[in-house]
């Protein structure tokens, strides 16, 4: 079904010359925003979990891909590198251990940032939780470790799913009772534009 969503008026040559790009950036925006009300629509009702995008955006977008996600319904993970501490797995691998790589960040974080580490196994997260991480993020763990990973951590810190989500796995993700699920593909780097054009009257 053909939808308007706006009129635009103007002279002929100055409407095509900036149709293109308005229309790349309308759709690419669009495109967003609709992946992330599917993720969002795909929580069970009630839920309290988050659906949230990550750092993986488009370079020289970011700001425009971030509101589309909220336009979408969905939150946006940290702004910036320095808006919170995040440790990855190399983080973790050059400290020589999750710990290590906590109590080293918080060393030499603000005392304002947050610190979240990532953890593949259940182990990690002992170790992040025992460490004081402000967050762990659950990386590519099935639906039963998250399950678990909710159990030990019983609210000593916030909960984050990530890694090879889709829409139809948000329902029992949610329902494992994480606090948020960061979608990377397809919500901000690789959204499909929706088909969206411009028709002279």
């Amino acid at each position: 079904m053909l939808r308007q969503l706006w009129t635009v008026r103007g002279k002929a040559r100055g409407i095509l010359m900036g149709e293109r790009v308005a229309l790349n950036f309308v759709q690419r925006m669009t495109g967003v925003a609709t992946q992330a009300r599917r993720y969002v629509d795909a929580l069970p009702a009630g839920s309290k979990t988050r659906i949230t995008d990550t750092r993986k955006t488009t370079p020289g977008l970011r700001a425009l891909e971030r509101y589309a996600v909220r336009a979408g319904g969905a939150f946006n993970h940290r702004d910036d590198l320095g808006a919170a501490v995040l440790i990855k797995d190399n983080h973790i691998a050059s400290c020589g251990g999750v710990r290590a790589a906590i109590e080293r960040a918080r060393t030499r974080a603000p005392h304002t940032a947050k610190i979240e580490c990532e953890v593949d196994t259940l182990e990690q997260l002992d170790e992040a939780l025992a460490a004081r991480a402000d967050i762990v993020l659950l990386d590519n763990m099935t639906t039963e470790q998250m399950a678990e990973a909710v159990r030990r951590a019983a609210g000593k810190a916030l909960l984050e799913a990530s890694g090879g989500m889709t829409p139809a796995r948000i329902p029992e993700i949610a329902k494992a009772g994480v606090d948020a699920i960061s979608v990377g593909a397809p919500l901000t780097h690789s959204a499909t534009a929706a088909d969206i054009g411009l028709d002279f009257e």
